[in-house]
């Protein structure tokens, strides 16, 4: 009988924890069968990535995930937990599905708790309130899962998680598909561009955290033909649109919103960019460097570790609109380098960071929480 999981997300729109969580359901196939509920019920474009085939549903009716503490609140959401074979939590935004097992943690099945970064009001530095009730509720969590090192020092000393119950386990992406010609049908506003154009790539969802209006103040003062492509959506849309007219390069900046697949555009670019205020193990470097392609961005979480050698020094020591474009401008500027640090990238990202190992990690650490080790392998 196929496992029964329920998924709590902050948000199911697309970004990197919900690109695993749907990369993982795709794997497991017909051995689970999955009720997604999303803290934003409105929120739910990862949908998208589900595979046909997948059994899953989007839950119509569960109690709410956020909202002040309650008794009340955490009762519902303990009683609803307690249809699944496992629940799986994510970030902030589903907390309360890990203290709801804290507070009426009596025959429910086993919890896994998965923290992937911050958002924009914990960039820079981490809420106390939130690090308390971090405390209070993983106890009652069987695991907790981060992707990087950074996060994984955070759990320890900050929200004091036991090693026995902490797992990094580190994001991985199908690298071989980053092989294949890239299709500019999904990107037709780069068919226009002039000979010599640089493409400068970033996808990201366009939320404060990734402060993309810097992104474009910075390609703005490059001394090269470019045309930077920002693939995604979210509530920052019209500020980054804002920032290319107050800089006159509106007619520069594409924005064809969220893109599914990108190992089918990501080899249209010829750079990748980043200028997130907070990160910590983004796939989408992972699927830069697997299309060969050298990475700009500040170094925030596990960015430096996750390059290539040649990369790190690519990386600007700060976070400022001078350095991005100085950094990028270089690669502009000496395109046998730009070749060189890209294709260390490539053989970087397919030494360590495929998804064959990624999934199995995932599988062995879900199987064994409920206490059926072969369950999703």
């Amino acid at each position: 009988m196929p496992v029964h999981i329920l998924h709590l997300h902050s948000t199911f729109n697309l970004g990197g924890k919900e690109a695993r969580a749907v990369r993982l359901m795709n794997a497991f196939g017909d051995k689970a069968r999955h009720t997604i509920v999303s803290a934003m019920p409105d929120q739910l474009e990862a949908r998208a990535m589900i595979a046909k085939g997948i059994k899953y549903e989007i839950a119509q009716d569960p109690p709410p995930l956020s909202g002040k503490p309650s008794v009340k609140r955490y009762e519902a959401i303990a009683r609803y937990m307690r249809r699944f074979d496992l629940v799986l939590t994510y970030n902030w935004g589903a907390i309360d599905g890990v203290m709801a097992a804290r507070v009426f943690g009596k025959g429910l099945p086993p919890v896994i708790h998965h923290e992937d970064g911050f958002n924009q009001d914990e960039a820079e530095k981490l809420n106390p309130v939130r690090n308390m009730y971090r405390r209070l509720a993983l106890p009652a969590a069987n695991a907790l899962v981060v992707p990087s090192e950074i996060l994984e020092k955070i759990a320890l000393r900050q929200w004091r998680q036991p090693v026995e119950r902490l797992f990094r386990i580190a994001n991985g992406i199908p690298t071989q598909l980053y092989a294949g010609k890239p299709d500019i049908e999904l990107i037709p506003d780069l068919k226009k561009k002039k000979p010599g154009t640089m493409v400068i790539g970033c996808v990201a969802g366009l939320r404060p955290v990734k402060d993309l209006p810097m992104l474009v103040r910075a390609v703005a003062g490059l001394n090269t033909r470019f045309k930077l492509v920002i693939v995604g959506e979210g509530p920052e849309r019209q500020n980054i649109l804002d920032a290319a007219e107050a800089m006159a390069i509106e007619d520069d900046v594409i924005l064809p919103g969220f893109l599914p697949e990108p190992h089918r555009y990501m080899g249209l670019f010829d750079v990748f960019a980043l200028s997130s205020k907070s990160e910590q193990a983004p796939l989408s470097v992972l699927e830069a460097m697997a299309a060969g392609l050298p990475v700009v961005a500040p170094k925030v979480g596990d960015i430096p570790k996750m390059v290539g050698e040649r990369n790190v020094h690519f990386l600007p020591p700060e976070r400022t609109e001078v350095q991005l474009r100085d950094f990028i401008g270089s690669f502009a500027k000496y395109p046998e380098e730009r070749s060189l640090v890209g294709e260390e990238n490539r053989a970087r990202v397919r030494a360590l960071f495929d998804e064959g190992e990624m999934i199995a990690a995932y599988a062995r650490l879900y199987g064994a929480a409920m206490g059926r080790p072969d369950a999703l392998q």
